[in-house]
């Protein structure tokens, strides 16, 4: 196998379960963001960019849509011979076999395959955020200070951090401590899940993680915190783009929404940095006589008869005669039939608002509507939460 300057390992088998029905059959990274994507779309177009030709996927939870999405990797220009875009479960060995016990072992159990490529650099991300990024400016940044880690930062508010891992670095930038959602947070410099290590460092560490029986076997809650101890080289990057967690279901409300504003912060459209997908091709979409389209995406492969205002429509979502969408997101293949509402709701993937049928809610204090994938909304059915 020819060696790689820097590979990536992709972390993709979350469950993500504050996003409720979305992901009660899939993967966190495999729900639909944006109309014609997924949300792993966005770190393995990051890859693509920055010159990241293999990338190991690790997924575990619900695998099935993932597997299928990835295929060979050639959407993303990741087929080549020598590298790609590798899935990479959990499986058994002699000894036995388990699932992923945290994101430090995800990684320990596939040591193996970066040993193949004998990096001298590995990348770390998680395949559920939101964000463009060149990973060659922070592997030029993590050389420059002879890092051993270098970890992504973003500033946060100060009553949000401790949401967050919380880095406090010197003026240098070498971090001097890391604290995990701290109660009384003494820094605004969030880490943002995106790590490079010398591979010898991180191949040493996790092996001495693994080690240690009353480790939990996390990056941010084991691993960081023992190479601080042992006083090794820690930097923080500091990265000043657009960057979110979409875990809940406002939070992934809101990033879809804001995709409709004007100047949006996360402009989906750059020629600067693309981003690339597996959706599948489709006609153009449909926009029939009567129909009123105002603020929107809609997506190849939609039919729209109705009315849709500010709305997102995924590929091949269908809105019937009379239907109305408001400030609304359909997934994949959604339908909402001839005569029925949506209003601040989330349609999932082939799921169905029957006819006549109203879902969701005008009150802004009521929370998001949300039916799941393949699921359906019965007739004259009122919701404010499904």
């Amino acid at each position: 196998m020819r060696k790689k300057e820097c590979i990536a390992m992709l972390l993709a088998g979350g469950q993500g379960s504050r996003l409720g029905a979305l992901t009660s059959k899939i993967a966190k990274p495999a729900v639909a963001f944006g109309g014609k994507y997924r949300i792993i779309d966005f770190s393995l177009s990051n890859c693509v960019n920055s010159n990241i030709d293999t990338v190991g996927v690790l997924i575990q939870y619900r695998p099935l849509m993932l597997n299928s999405y990835l295929g060979t990797g050639a959407p993303w220009d990741l087929d080549e011979q020598e590298g790609g875009v590798f899935v990479l479960p959990p499986y058994a060995t002699q000894e036995g076999g388990a699932w992923y016990s945290g994101t430090a072992d995800s990684v320990l159990k596939n040591i193996d395959f970066i040993d193949s490529y004998n990096p001298e650099y590995v990348l770390i991300i998680s395949g559920d955020h939101l964000y463009t990024m060149d990973y060659n400016r922070m592997l030029e940044f993590h050389k420059q200070n002879q890092a051993e880690l270098t970890v992504s930062v973003i500033e946060v508010p100060l009553e949000e951090a401790s949401r967050f891992g919380i880095i406090t670095a010197d003026p240098t930038g070498r971090i001097v401590k890391f604290s995990e959602k701290p109660a009384q947070p003494d820094s605004t410099l969030a880490s943002m899940g995106i790590y490079i290590f010398d591979w010898p460092v991180l191949r040493s560490a996790l092996q001495a993680d693994a080690a240690n029986e009353e480790s939990e076997h996390d990056f941010g809650k084991n691993v960081i915190p023992m190479l601080l101890a042992q006083r090794r080289r820690l930097f923080a990057y500091a990265f000043s783009g657009y960057w979110r967690d979409v875990g809940t279901i406002d939070s992934y409300y809101e990033a879809n929404m804001a995709l409709l504003d004007e100047n949006s912060e996360f402009d989906i459209f750059s020629n600067n940095a693309n981003i690339y997908s597996n959706a599948n091709i489709f006609p153009p979409h449909y926009v029939g006589e009567q129909a009123v389209v105002q603020n929107s995406l809609v997506c190849n492969g939609c039919t729209v008869l109705g009315e849709v205002r500010n709305s997102i429509l995924s590929t091949e979502a269908y809105v019937g005669p009379g239907a109305k969408v408001e400030d609304s997101i359909l997934l994949p293949g959604a339908r909402v039939e001839s005569g029925a509402r949506v209003m601040r709701a989330i349609v999932g993937e082939r799921a169905v608002v029957e006819v006549n049928a109203y879902f969701g809610s005008q009150d802004k204090e009521q929370p998001i509507a949300v039916v799941g994938d393949n699921e359906h909304v019965a007739d004259d059915l009122w919701s404010g939460r499904y």
